[in-house]
């Protein structure tokens, strides 16, 4: 069951699932978000997901945070907030005591009908969920104006773009090298073209050997992996996911023969927040270290 329960809370965070809500009717195209009903500037927020708590520390409106789920780590001061759910649900009665003006939603990773719940009781939702690392800066500059700190959110998304635009351009030019990003060790499991963990390898202009795969986190064999020849395995900082494969026996394996396994900080991966910047690059160093 341990098992079970990490590798379903590592799915969550990569956003496996398919987008269950919107706060309003139709969420905006680029999965930013979707606009919330507060008309004055929320001082009371419950934050339903780590990025979002991210996304809040880094506009200044971090102190307006009640309460949020598990796992919700960084910054340092995120881990005082009082917690109300996560993988398993959110406690919905803590919400109403609790009666904020705003709730930021995560509408694919919060269960649906939690989310249901929660707009059938009136409260203003608010849905962060990016689908692209640009839809980063939008949901940043939404949240500001929900929040009243626009002009430091105006701040960090531009600069988060800028820095996004240069590190697309640092990379076009080198030579692609061939990948494996593997998300989970048992069953083995990886990456493909409209994952989020896809857009970094795209970035660093790596070439994903699952790239086309029948679904966005698929299942995948050992040999599979053998014939498609990696020249790099990248694997995320867990002792389950790094210990539940000996790559050493596959020395055939260009990866293997020339030591470019390696292990990078999953919450920087797998978090549509602004850190996710630090994911690229550290992804990047990690292929340039095979070229």
């Amino acid at each position: 069951m341990k098992l079970l329960s990490k590798i379903s809370v590592l799915l969550l965070a990569v956003s496996i699932w398919p987008t269950a809500f919107a706060a309003d009717d139709s969420a905006a195209s680029n999965g930013a978000g979707s606009e919330s009903d507060v008309k004055a500037p929320a001082k009371r927020v419950i934050a339903l997901s780590p990025h979002s708590v991210e996304m809040l520390y880094a506009i200044g409106a971090g102190d307006t945070i009640l309460a949020t789920t598990d796992h919700a780590d960084y910054p340092a001061a995120a881990l005082d907030i009082p917690r109300i759910g996560g993988y398993h649900g959110i406690q919905i009665e803590r919400v109403i005591e609790i009666n904020p003006d705003l709730v930021v939603v995560w509408g694919s990773g919060n269960k649906a009908e939690d989310l249901e719940r929660l707009k059938s009781l009136g409260f203003n939702v608010y849905n962060s969920d990016p689908k692209t690392l640009e839809a980063v800066a939008t949901t940043l500059k939404e949240l500001g104006e929900l929040t009243g700190n626009q002009q430091q959110a105006n701040k960090v998304a531009t600069e988060y773009l800028t820095e996004l635009a240069q590190l697309r351009r640092s990379n076009l030019a080198k030579p692609e090298v061939k990948v494996f990003y593997q998300l989970w060790s048992t069953p083995l499991m990886t990456v493909a073209k409209n994952s989020w963990i896809q857009q970094i390898i795209s970035v660093c202009h790596g070439d994903n050997i699952y790239l086309n795969a029948a679904s966005d986190y698929p299942q995948v064999s050992l040999e599979s992996v053998l014939l498609k020849m990696p020249e790099v395995i990248l694997q995320s900082q867990d002792k389950g996911n790094i210990l539940g494969v000996d790559w050493n026996q596959w020395q055939e394996i260009p990866a293997v023969s020339n030591e470019h396994i390696y292990q990078l900080q999953a919450d920087l991966l797998h978090r549509a927040a602004p850190r996710a910047l630090l994911g690229v690059e550290a992804l990047c160093e990690a292929l340039d270290k095979a070229r």
